[in-house]
Order: C-alpha cells, then structure tokens, then sequence
C-alpha cells in the first residue's frame, strides 16, 4: 500500500510538472504526458521501473473515453452526420491502411494478416489530440472542424473491429468461431437488458437526490458492462461504447458524462504517462533515422491523404492540410490494439513495440509541425480564402434552462415553437419523465454543478434561464455562471423582492418576480369588477408597476442595507407594512 501511494505521488508530480510546461509551449496536454512517463520510466530517470500493472489499470481511461464517445452518438447525430461520416471517414482509413499495408509488405515481406492489422491500427489518430487541436485552434465547431469530427468519429467507430480482429487472429479454428458466436449472443443480450434495465435503474438512483449514489451508479454501469462484454471474450471498450450507445438518448445522458469525464481525465493522462514509459527508446537509439523517418513518414502520409479528402468536400487548400496535420498523429488506440496483439502473441514483440515508438513520435512531432506550418504557410494565406464562417450550428443549444417546471416548460414551448435549439436540466427524474414524453429535449442534472452546465453547453450558449424553485441553489448558479461566462445573458425567477435583489446583487441581468405580473393582472381585474373604466384601471396598474420597480432600483443602490433587508423579508409582516406605508404615501 505505501509503494503504491509513492507511485501515485510520482505519476501525480510529473503530471503536475509536465503539462502545464507543453500546455504553455502550445504542445498539448497529451504530449506532456508522455513526457512526464519517458521522464520517470525505465529511459528516464527509472524512478518507476515497471509500469506493466500502471498501464492495465490505465487502460479503464480508453475504456471510459469509449463510453463518452457512444454517448454522443445518438441516432439522430449519425445521421445527420452520415456523409461526411462513411465518405470521409471510410475512405481516410481505408485508404491509409492500404498503402501501410503495401509498404510494410514490399519492404519486409511481412504476412498479410499482420501488415493489415498494422496498417489499420495507424490509420487510426488521436481523437483526444485531434478534439484538443481543433478545439485551441478554434475550428471544432466550424464546417471544416466537423468534416474533422467525422473523420474521428468513423475512426472511433472503427475501434471495435480493429480490436474484434485481433481477436480472431489470437483464435483458431472451431474456438474463435464459437467466441464470435458466444460474443454476439452476449451484445444482443446486453442490448436487450440495457434497453429496458438502465434508465429505471437510474430513475430509482435519482429518486434518491444523492451525488455520490449517481457517481457510483455511473461507474457502475461503464465497469459493469465492460466486464460483462470481456467475460464473453470480447474487449472491455465495446462493453462501455455499447452502454454510451444505449445512453445516447437518456435523460441521463449529460449527468453520466459529467459523472464519469473526471475519472476518464485522470486515467487516460495516466495511460499516456504509461505509454511514454513503456516506450522502447533503445529502438530509437539503435535505429533513429529510420525511425524518425518512419515517423515523417505517417505523418506526411495522413496529411495529404486527410487533407486531399477535406479539399475534394469543399475546404480551401490550406485549411484543408492544415486539417490533415491536426489528424496526422497515430492515435492512442493504436497502443491498445499493439497491447493486445503482444499479450496474445499475434506479432513479434519488437515489430509491436517499433509500431508504439512510431506512433509516440508522431504525436511528440504533430504540435511542433502544426505550429511551424501556421508560421510559414498560414500567414500566406488570402483572406478570402477563409471557411471558418460556416459553423456547425446545431453543435451547441442558444438556450439552457436550468428547471422544467412550470415556468420553464412555458419557456421551451415558445423557443420550440419559433425553432431555437436549448437544453434543460431538471433533478426530478420522473418529472422529466413525463415532459420527454411529449417531445422536449430535458435531461436530469443539478443545475448548480458547473461542470454539468458545461457538458450541456453552458460556454457556447446565448442565454440562461434560471427557473428552479429553491432559491439559495438559484443564487449558486447565478453566481458560478457570471463568474465563468461573463459574455451570457442570464434570465432568473425570483420568489419575492428579497431574492429579486439579491439575484441583482450577484450578476443577473433580468429577475422576474414569478407572482408579481400575474397578480397585478388580476387587480386590473379587480378594479375593473367595481367599475374602473379599462384605461383607468390599466394606467393605474402602470403607475403602481413603475412605482414598485423604482422602490427595487432604490434598494439596489444602498446594497450595505441589503442583510437588513433580508432580515425584514424574513419577518413578512413588517415589510408588508412598509410596503403599504411606502405605497399610500407615493401614490396619492
């Protein structure tokens, strides 16, 4: 137990010490920490001299990335999708296997079997690294960003043949056919028992209103199915794309990715940090000019083939082979799929451990190429020539609506009703439940952690509606997102006066007392029923709402009396009195 907390300390330390050094050199986080492993591995300073068991448990970092990737694919997204996806996506890969293939068989007469599985494995790139490109350069939610994404995702999708077929080469015979049998019986019966088990299993979790019984359940499910697929003789990163997939249109969806994104974070940098210290520098120090060049070599291959497919979909030369050097990295399931073929003797060790050098390489030289590139190419571009207008406009929702009660519900109908895009979140499962029913996009949430708020979209959205009942978690939210997105406009409802100006207080730019309108409507009403003319009584409905309106801008400048005023607020009967008192004196 003691070495394994030095352990953690070290992997925590070097991480600590070598991605914010890349970050600032604009290296990317992953980089670093394949620096961090080289650096306290066998190659480094061997501060860790075995990271075989580090590297297993790791591995549960692909494993949940595998499950937040099938949780973006909803029907609905393949669809739309579906072009750029089988197109782009199909040909990149097919078309980078291919020429690995011939290469590796030309020049060392390698088996067709393994040069395929060696050629599929490096066409694949680094969705973590290619997302975190896109994203620094500001180009994910552009056109030519989501012909990106398509590439990526169809890569991803294609993970799970790639690892099947290293499967069936590690078989032989009647065995490897009965597994294959035995594994699709398994995934129909998962399917079938995830279609009907999984959301009111996480209805009852929800029913309790606990965050750590949530966490758990999401863990759960992403380990459950895992093993549950691994124990079939298939691999534990279809078990977890296969609960995303049947999640992808829960009203769950965004509380489990916000649940499970932390600990796919942390184990998937300590995957990497695993990477760079199983990495066989001796191969690089026996051999570095082929390496090295073998290393170029995939680069520059990715490049033109990714970036001539991205020109033939309409992007401007440029953009388009910058596009390609952003996804000409060798990806992190190329490690996987290595680790895989190693552990079950389907390729010679050092032929395996020169395919992960080559991939480590290439991502190490992407950042740097990609930063010269901009520098020399970039600033020689015509601005006509730009195609980042053309967003991806249905990526992120214009509106979030933290609540979908009543107040909220009235708000969505209008937004779905003129075509706006938003996302509510909603902590009553069997609320949410019932209004799904009818066709509204609300998933289960607490509003008030942020990190929810992002997953949902909160950066990119316009506007946020506050309209949950509770008015200290209101106020929370208020708070954190003024804090973290200055730019959005946010909409409260208020209970009373008292919580209309402590909202003011905190940031909000408009707070709607929920009784206030309704109630001044009435005594419209009322003075009408006794005889008030129309426009009388609504001129005397106007007065009163200015007068009450200048009593709030009044409060809101003295905001050292505001404790006091909360305190009058508490009592009731005093602040009514005031309230009268204030209102005869002014009005008459």
């Amino acid at each position: 137990m003691h070495d394994q907390l030095i352990n953690a300390i070290i992997y925590l330390a070097a991480a600590v010490v070598a991605v914010p050094l890349f970050e600032k050199l604009r290296l990317g986080a992953i980089l670093g920490y394949l620096a961090a492993g080289i650096a306290i591995g066998p190659w480094g300073l061997s501060v860790i001299s075995d990271p075989t068991d580090t590297l297993h448990l790791a591995e549960l970092g692909v494993v949940m990335l595998l499950f937040l990737i099938g949780l973006e694919l909803s029907p609905a997204t393949l669809w739309r999708m579906r072009n750029w996806i089988v197109m782009l996506g199909s040909t990149q890969l097919l078309g980078t296997a291919a020429l690995i293939v011939g290469l590796l068989i030309w020049a060392i007469a390698l088996e067709f079997s393994i040069a395929l599985m060696i050629g599929l494995a490096l066409a694949l790139s680094s969705t973590a690294f290619a997302i975190q490109l896109m994203t620094s350069y500001r180009i994910l939610d552009t056109a030519l960003g989501q012909k990106g994404f398509a590439i990526l995702l169809f890569q991803d999708l294609a993970v799970i043949p790639i690892l099947l077929y290293v499967e069936a080469l590690a078989g032989a015979g009647d065995e490897a056919e009965g597994a294959w049998w035995i594994g699709a019986a398994v995934i129909v019966a998962v399917l079938i028992a995830g279609r009907y088990l999984l959301n009111p299993l996480l209805r009852l979790v929800a029913s309790y209103s606990s965050s750590e019984l949530m966490t758990a359940a999401a863990l759960l499910i992403v380990l459950g199915m895992a093993l549950l697929i691994e124990a079939a003789g298939l691999s534990m990163g279809m078990g977890a794309f296969i609960a995303g997939i049947l999640l992808a249109n829960s009203s769950f969806k965004h509380q489990l990715e916000a649940e499970v994104e932390p600990f796919k974070g942390l184990l998937l940098g300590l995957f990497f940090i695993a990477i760079g210290m199983t990495l066989d520098l001796g191969l690089l120090f026996a051999k570095p000019v082929l390496i090295i060049g073998l290393a170029v070599l995939l680069i520059a291959t990715k490049t033109l083939m990714i970036g001539a497919l991205a020109k033939l979909a309409g992007a401007p030369t440029n953009d388009a082979m910058r596009l390609g050097l952003m996804l000409s990295q060798g990806g992190e399931f190329a490690f996987v799929v290595m680790s895989h073929a190693k552990r079950a003797a389907v390729i010679d060790v050092d032929l395996a451990n020169t395919v992960a050098l080559i991939v480590g390489l290439s991502m190490a030289m992407t950042s740097p190429l990609l930063v010269l590139y901009n520098k020399i190419v970039m600033s020689l571009r015509l601005p006509e020539s730009e195609d980042y207008d053309s967003s991806w406009s249905e990526a992120e929702p214009e509106v979030i609506i933290a609540g979908f009660g009543r107040v909220g519900q009235i708000t969505g109908r209008l937004l779905t009703a003129n075509g706006i895009q938003f996302t509510a979140l909603d902590k009553n499962a069997e609320h949410i439940e019932f209004v799904r029913k009818f066709g509204n996009k609300v998933f289960f949430g607490d509003a008030t952690r942020f990190d929810l708020l992002e997953t949902a979209g909160i950066r990119h959205a316009r506007v946020l509606l506050v309209a949950i009942d509770d008015e200290e978690e209101a106020l929370e939210i208020i708070q954190a997102v003024r804090a973290e997105c200055p730019h959005i406009k946010i909409i409260s409802r208020a209970h009373n006066r008292v919580n209309l100006l402590r909202q003011r207080q905190a940031g909000v730019d408009l707070s709607v007392r929920e009784m206030f309108g309704s109630s001044v409507e009435m005594a419209g009403a009322v003075l009408r029923g006794i005889g008030v003319s129309d426009e009388k009584a609504a001129e005397l409905s106007r007065l009163f709402t200015h007068h009450d309106q200048g009593l709030i801008d009044e409060a809101l400048k003295r905001p050292i009396e505001m404790d006091q005023l909360i305190k009058i607020g508490i009592e009731g009967r005093k602040e009514l009195e005031m309230l009268f008192s204030k209102d005869k004196g002014d009005l008459n």
